[in-house]
C-alpha cells in the first residue's frame, strides 16, 4: 500500500524509485518533524543502500514539487513535514526543542477579524510560537540553556491536533 507522500509524488509526476519510496514512507510515518539527518537514519534502517546524499536530493525534490514544507524551529537545522498535513500551528519548547502541533478556532477567528479590519480576506497564515515550559506554580521552569539539548521530538497533549 502506498503512503500518502508516495501518492502525492505520483500525482505530481515524480518517478518513484525504491529509495524514494522508502524516504516517502519514512516521512509519511513520521509523527515528528525530522531533519535530513534523522530522516537518513530512519531510511537507512529500512534500506542500508540509501546514502545521505540521496536523502538530501530527495528532500529538495519533494520540497520543490510542493510535497514537503521546510520548517525552521531554531537549533540550526531545517525540519520537514508534508504539505498536506492539515492546517495547524507549532509551539516550540526552546529548552528541549520539542514541537507541539495545535489548532485553535478562536485564534483563527481573531486573525480573520484582524485581516478584515485591515481590508483583507485572509487566504493563508503560519504561526510558530516559541516558549519555555512553566513549573507547577506557573513560573518559567529553570533552564541551563536556551538551545535544544536533545534531538527534538513532537508530542501532542489532549485537546491538541497532530
Amino acid at each position: 500500500m502506498e503512503s500518502r507522500i508516495e501518492l502525492l509524488c505520483v500525482e505530481r509526476g515524480l518517478k518513484m524509485t525504491g529509495q524514494r519510496r522508502v524516504i516517502a514512507r519514512v516521512l509519511s510515518d513520521a509523527g515528528d518533524h525530522p531533519d535530513v539527518e534523522e530522516l537518513y537514519r530512519r531510511a537507512a534502517a529500512m534500506d542500508p543502500r540509501i546514502s545521505i546524499a540521496t536523502v538530501y536530493r530527495t528532500v529538495r525534490l519533494f520540497e520543490e514539487r510542493g510535497i514537503l514544507e521546510r520548517r525552521d524551529f531554531g537549533g540550526g537545522r531545517a525540519r520537514y513535514e508534508p504539505t498536506e498535513h492539515g492546517h495547524h500551528h507549532h509551539l516550540i519548547d526552546i529548552d528541549s526543542g520539542r514541537v507541539i502541533e495545535f489548532s485553535d478556532p478562536e485564534h483563527e477567528r481573531v486573525l480573520a477579524v484582524i485581516a478584515a479590519r485591515l481590508g483583507f480576506d485572509l487566504v493563508s497564515h503560519r504561526l510558530e510560537l516559541f516558549g519555555r515550559r512553566q513549573d507547577s506554580a506557573g513560573r518559567p521552569a529553570s533552564h541551563a540553556t536556551s538551545e535544544p539539548s536533545a534531538p527534538p521530538v513532537d508530542t501532542a497533549s489532549p485537546g491538541l491536533t497532530r
